[in-house]
């Protein structure tokens, strides 16, 4: 293969999926630091279709993509379930990765991926992309101003409204469930805030008696040194991605954590003793800093200890609270109605 520091990474992605045609694809193909080459689906016309609209190379199906010598690394927006064994063959092949989260649907399955990537020396990234919007590293520097004292409670909530009943989210044996789809987002900001290994004290599932997959959630954890986080998460409830920090002198609030659009100016309110601050922050596009940051971790080499680590910590945390959740039956909401797509990833 060649090497990708000579050039723009060139990048595939394995199927159609609609993070990848919304949010994706549009900045795979305008990023000079990659080159998108093709778009495999199991589809033909849907992969003509699809790599016409983008200016790329249509394949037809994920292993042809795969044995391509002029693709560099993939893009995985597959369901949760799929990850495991496309994220093998993609390294099997000699691709880097860029997996939609979660990285796969167990702590054992992450682990064995890990180090099947380190093995081979390749990238193998999670894509949580919201951790690349500046409004996160402006909110770290408040906290370092000491403008909340010592932060004692972390707490946040993902919640997004009912999704088309006949998508992966709603199938068990595809990786469903809001955990894994909605959960993951305030459980890895918790991580990020609080620092080390989280342990879950206690948590709550509701599981939709239709379809057996779990649409709503809370957790709470708990840090080394007591420290406590409380999330919630869901896809039955009106929109909501926020997370607040608690502290011994005032509390500091960030209201769309997860999904701002790019043109967003993000604010963020800190409530002190005798104040409330408003500000109003600078908009920034996580999902193409996200890619810059895959191209730029192929250049250099693959992930370091820390990042592995976090990964590793983000699946033993899910897997946590899938084992101590209490679950509760839960009776079909509405029906569907086509979302605003302005809370989507």
């Amino acid at each position: 293969m060649r090497d990708a520091r000579h050039g723009p990474v060139r990048v595939g992605v394995l199927g159609c999926a609609d993070i990848a045609l919304r949010r994706m694809l549009p900045v795979l193909a305008a990023e000079a630091c990659v080159e998108l080459v093709a778009v495999a689906s199991r589809d033909a016309d849907k992969a003509a279709r699809t790599a016409a609209r983008f200016g790329c190379d249509g394949a037809r199906g994920y292993d042809a993509l795969l044995r391509r010598d002029d693709v560099d690394a993939v893009y995985i927006p597959l369901p949760p379930a799929l990850h495991r064994h496309w994220i093998t063959e993609a390294l099997g092949a000699g691709k880097h990765v860029l997996c939609e989260k979660p990285l796969s649907t167990s702590y054992d399955d992450t682990l064995e991926l890990l180090k099947l990537a380190r093995s081979r020396q390749l990238v193998l990234a999670e894509n949580f992309m919201f951790p690349h919007h500046s409004q996160h590293r402006a909110v770290r520097e408040l906290l370092q101003e000491d403008v909340v004292g010592t932060v004692q409670v972390f707490s946040s909530s993902f919640g997004v409204p009912p999704l088309d009943p006949a998508g992966f989210r709603y199938r068990p044996d595809l990786g469903g469930g809001a955990l894994l789809d909605t959960g993951v987002y305030p459980l890895l900001a918790a991580q990020l805030y609080l620092g080390g290994e989280l342990e879950a004290l206690g948590a709550t599932l509701r599981i939709d008696e239709r379809t057996g997959v779990d649409v709503a959630g809370t957790a709470l954890l708990s840090a080394a040194d007591g420290t406590a986080a409380q999330v919630s998460f869901g896809f039955d409830h009106s929109y909501r991605a926020h997370y607040a920090l608690w502290g011994t002198r005032g509390r500091l609030t960030v209201e769309r954590a997860f999904t701002p659009p790019e043109q967003l100016r993000p604010p963020v309110r800190i409530q002190q003793q005798d104040r409330v601050t408003e500000l109003t922050l600078a908009p920034d596009h996580q999902v193409r800093n996200s890619v810059r940051a895959f191209a730029e971790a192929v250049v250099s080499g693959p992930l370091g200890p820390a990042e592995e680590e976090l990964t590793l910590r983000q699946a033993r945390l899910v897997e946590d609270i899938r084992l101590k959740a209490r679950r509760f039956s839960h009776r079909p909401g509405p029906v569907w109605n086509a979302p605003d797509r302005t809370h989507q990833r």
